[in-house]
């Protein structure tokens, strides 16, 4: 029997400001846990290959997610959910992560970093065309300056490993498979709750990706403890909690706003890298960070200047628009 959560349970309405912290914590949770996969990603991606470290983390992403589901008892997603749910499974739970530990061992840390965030602003021009969603001008200038921060960081950290083709190519399709995920599983939040859509979609992608059970077993029996303790907690952290809060804040905003929040993650990367594994950034490396810092304040500022004004939150504008 499908369990299908209250309308209440979704985008805030203008009755309800003291609930307006809500969104942005969880956004603020979503980009420092992605930003810390990185680091784990390096020492993992060392003893697993990008099939079996996707299956690896999926499967703790889901094993996580179920129990917190069972817990709660929500039950299933009504069946308007499901399409939103298989795509952005298969998208971005599991196309997304195999390609982009795949293309991460192809070319250097900066030009991932450069492709890679063509997401976002793939995210917000499909959200536009297939959603219905605005373009505000504050929001297109702010990615733009975000993306040159992106640029600015990718530069700095190029030139110390090896380039190929087929790594652009698959950083490329990462980044739009993130993009299609993301714009897939925004309609789906309607019809059910961020924790039913996050859970199944993991679900989705672990069994995309089980042809790859083989080689994780392998792996995993030669693979040194603090390798597979960062496979875990990629799937419990990055993945399991980093992705419902993404698809808590996902349902109260527009896919192009969520977008422009992730260009935080490279300077944060730069900061971790600092503090966790005592890797200095250059002067150019901070610069880019600092940009990014700054085109994600300006996409945020019209919102910000909006609700003043008396409109109502972003969220509650873009409901009739996800109905197309």
């Amino acid at each position: 029997m499908t369990t299908t959560p209250p309308p209440a349970a979704h985008p805030a309405s203008p009755a309800t400001p003291g609930r307006d912290w809500r969104a942005p914590a969880a956004a603020c949770t979503t980009v420092i846990l992605w930003a810390s996969a990185f680091v784990s990603i390096r020492s993992a991606g060392e003893s697993y290959s990008p099939g079996a470290l996707a299956l690896g983390r999926l499967l703790a992403g889901t094993l996580t997610l179920g129990a917190i589901l069972l817990v709660r008892r929500e039950g299933l997603p009504s069946r308007a959910a499901w399409p939103g749910i298989i795509g952005s499974g298969l998208l971005w739970f599991g196309l997304y992560m195999v390609v982009l530990n795949w293309g991460e061992q192809q070319v250097d840390a900066g030009t991932a970093a450069m492709v890679v965030n063509v997401g976002p602003i793939l995210m917000a021009l499909l959200g536009a065309r297939l959603l219905g969603e605005a373009l505000p001008r504050r929001l297109v200038t702010g990615m733009a300056v975000s993306f040159a921060g992106a640029v600015v960081v990718g530069l700095s950290m190029s030139g110390h490993g090896s380039s190929s083709v087929l790594g652009v190519l698959l950083c490329l399709l990462a980044a739009v498979s993130y993009a299609g995920g993301v714009v897939i599983q925004k309609p789906a939040l309607r019809h059910g709750s961020p924790l039913q859509i996050t859970t199944f979609g993991c679900l989705i992608g672990t069994v995309a990706c089980l042809p790859f059970t083989g080689v994780l077993v392998s792996e995993a029996a030669d693979a040194p403890v603090s390798a597979t303790l960062n496979m875990i907690y990629l799937g419990v952290f990055p993945t399991a909690l980093a992705f419902t809060t993404w698809a808590y804040a996902l349902a109260r905003t527009t896919a192009g706003r969520m977008g422009a929040t992730t260009y935080a993650v490279p300077a944060l990367v730069v900061l971790m890298s600092w503090l966790l594994l005592d890797e200095v950034p250059a002067l150019l490396t901070v610069a880019g960070g600092l940009l990014c810092l700054a085109g994600v304040a300006v996409s945020r500022s019209r919102a910000r200047r909006d609700q003043a004004a008396g409109d109502p939150p972003a969220g509650a504008q873009q409901v009739p628009a996800d109905r197309t």
